[in-house]
């Protein structure tokens, strides 16, 4: 019997950072998950450049999702900045998400960081309260930040101040 995706169970995956072998997986969950995805290079170059706040779940042995953290110096602080998170459509729901968010902000505390953003659509209400209910709080918003327009909204979240 399937049950409905509300009582599903949260999952136990196994989070490890990304590896180059990833990356077919990650670009394939980003192209279900988005409508302007990234590109394969775009992940590999990420990865080069911020390997130790690139995070994978796995599970049964798949990679399903990601999120890739980078580390921001503005001379007076070092912010992480979320750039990227998604599941695929087979675990979401899981808490796996929630997990892969708390594994950077983990990364990001331990880099000095005090504290993190990211930026989301305005009309992505449900990530909008996803990351509420993980203590990010909106910020400000950008006037076409998106590559159709669409506004984004700026959200952080502080670990000291």
């Amino acid at each position: 019997m399937i049950r409905p995706r509300e009582m599903i169970p949260p999952v136990q995956p196994y989070i490890r950072r990304a590896v180059p072998t990833d990356i077919g997986a990650i670009v394939a969950i980003e192209k279900e998950s988005f409508i302007d995805p990234w590109e394969q290079g775009v992940f590999l170059e990420a990865l080069a450049y911020y390997p130790t706040t690139y995070f994978v779940a796995v599970c049964d042995g798949a990679v399903a999702g990601f999120v890739v953290g980078a580390l921001e110096d503005t001379g007076e602080n070092i912010y992480g900045h979320l750039c990227n998170l998604a599941v695929s459509s087979l675990f979401r729901n899981r808490s796996i998400g929630r997990q892969l968010v708390s594994r950077a902000e983990q990364q990001f505390a331990l880099e000095l960081a005090t504290g993190v953003q990211l930026e989301v659509r305005v009309s992505n209400t449900v990530a909008q309260k996803f990351y509420q209910r993980m203590g990010y709080q909106n910020v400000f918003g950008i006037d076409s930040y998106y590559s159709n327009g669409e506004d984004a909204l700026v959200m952080m979240k502080w670990f000291r101040f």
